[in-house]
């Protein structure tokens, strides 16, 4: 038996890192899916540690160590993903790209870097979920925003310009192929996510995340369950997640 002749469903979490997208990815699998995480292929014992995890709580789990800037590594993803282990039914795109240059000391190589991995990575991604959801009609593609999606900062010129291109994206991408059963949602998360980065780079940390002011992963990741099992005639395209005192 193919992976197309199975009841079963897949969700595809790229950027499946230790925070925001390993729990996605938990999120997901709690929901009975198969999740195929990724990151590249240098940290792809981090991301077998993952998958072990969800597997050893009754989830199933794949880990694939790809660059989903790398067009060709995509195409052959999704396809084996497709013919080996079952249908994607939702793909979400969690690269983050985060990094502050002040704009003298941005060069072309580090705009273009941050500009493959937050946006063009995410057109491959939408395209190749496109591929083989359309034909069946149904699928749940999903882009993770940020506060720099809608407002740029100082120090930040690379990374937002390249989240506001995968927010425009998403919207063209909805309007494309929503029409034909694809539900396409862009979700800014406006805020420190709990993770060593934020833990690093927040003097205060410990007390602003025990005051619920650093977003939860987990509480994020349910959002995203939410998104995948809306009914479609009240669909959502764009979600702002905020702690509840973060400042607008």
């Amino acid at each position: 038996m193919t992976a197309t002749d199975s009841t079963e469903r897949a969700c595809l979490v790229i950027g499946a890192g230790d925070g925001l997208g390993a729990a996605i990815a938990r999120a997901f699998a709690r929901e009975g899916l198969t999740v195929c995480l990724t990151r590249r292929p240098r940290h792809v014992a981090e991301l077998e540690r993952t998958a072990k995890a969800i597997r050893a709580v009754g989830g199933k789990a794949h880990a694939f160590g790809i660059d989903a800037r790398e067009e060709g590594e995509m195409i052959a993803l999704v396809d084996r993903i497709e013919e080996e282990i079952a249908p994607l039914d939702v793909v979400v795109f969690n690269i983050g790209a985060n990094v502050r240059f002040e704009v003298t000391e941005t060069t072309a190589r580090v705009y273009q870097k941050v500009w493959e991995m937050a946006a063009f990575a995410g057109f491959v991604t939408g395209r190749e979920a496109a591929r083989v959801m359309l034909p069946r009609g149904r699928g749940t593609i999903l882009f993770t925003g940020a506060t720099a999606s809608v407002r740029g900062r100082a120090g930040f010129s690379a990374f937002a310009g390249a989240k506001h291109a995968l927010r425009a994206l998403a919207q063209s991408l909805s309007r494309e192929v929503g029409p034909k059963g694809l539900h396409v949602a862009h979700i800014i998360v406006d805020g420190a996510i709990e993770g060593d980065f934020s833990r690093s780079n927040i003097p205060d940390f410990d007390r602003r995340l025990a005051n619920d002011e650093i977003l939860k992963p987990d509480e994020i990741a349910r959002n995203y369950v939410w998104l995948h099992r809306q009914e479609r005639s009240a669909w959502t395209h764009e979600m702002d997640l905020r702690p509840w005192a973060e400042q607008w």
